[in-house]
């Protein structure tokens, strides 16, 4: 049976609200049933974390639109080199073979060390921010891109070049567009990390972002302050990926009409 779109706002609405409702009453044995005082909770009620929301909502929304932008851009320069290496790589086995196990390399590089030595070099915390969120996306984009890329069926090529197809026309035509639904899978992946790779850094030491609002709060012991940036950090996040989605939407319009892998048919 098809899940319907219905149905599945129905799932999401479930959730959230047993989310929040599951945030209220931890705080509420916390406060009554452990007899913490409010003062000394490390997690407050949810309705006043949404107080503190209101009350600071436009630092909030200048340090997250600050953070937001410097991992949109990191973003899109992480994903631009993810794809020209994907088709470079699918060009050739060779520069596959060589550059593979490099990108691969590169990934076991930890962002909480690889981010203090690198902000050392640039000295300048956007710049810090913008090449994190970067190499946080190419080396998923560029995997999942070259997977769809491998994915094109020889016989479609041939059949291209039967007819005197170049290279261009062939990957223009053909690859390029059936790698998109594979690309799209590892824009959503990095889309929250580049995010989140950007609030870590603002935690080294930058004098605006939200991650600056969590450490601010977090040692002046503004627990209230401190959830309020964690949710807007999550938001940021949801955000990021849902913008994704709109543009897969748009870029690709036929795949909502596709048929569900796995449902079951009557």
């Amino acid at each position: 049976m098809e899940i319907t779109k219905k149905d599945r706002r129905i799932v999401t609405a479930v959730w959230v609200t047993g989310f929040f409702v599951l945030w209220e009453l931890l705080a509420f044995l916390i406060q009554f049933v452990m007899r913490v005082p409010m003062a000394n909770t490390k997690i407050p009620y949810f309705h006043t974390v949404v107080g503190t929301i209101a009350q600071n909502w436009q630092s909030l929304l200048k340090d997250s639109a600050i953070t937001f932008s410097r991992a949109a851009i990191g973003f899109a320069l992480g994903a631009a080199v993810g794809i020209i290496l994907s088709i470079i790589m699918s060009l050739s086995k060779m520069v596959e073979k060589i550059a593979f196990p490099y990108l691969i390399i590169s990934q076991m590089i930890p962002i909480l060390g690889l981010a203090p030595i690198l902000f050392n070099i640039v000295r300048d915390m956007d710049t810090a921010r913008t090449i994190i969120a970067a190499y946080i996306t190419f080396f998923p984009v560029s995997v999942n891109m070259l997977s769809g890329l491998k994915s094109v069926e020889q016989e479609k090529k041939d059949l291209l070049y039967s007819i005197a197809t170049n290279k261009f026309n062939i990957y223009y035509k053909l690859m390029i567009p059936a790698s998109l639904p594979y690309l799209f899978t590892g824009l959503k992946i990095t889309a929250p990390m580049a995010v989140t790779a950007s609030i870590l850094v603002d935690m080294l030491g930058s004098s605006s972002g939200i991650g600056v609002e969590l450490l601010y709060s977090l040692y002046s012991s503004s627990t209230d302050v401190f959830w309020a940036a964690v949710t807007a950090s999550a938001i940021l996040g949801i955000f990021s990926y849902y913008v994704i989605v709109f543009i897969e939407k748009l870029s690709l319009p036929y795949k909502k009409n596709m048929p569900q892998k796995g449902a079951d048919s009557q």
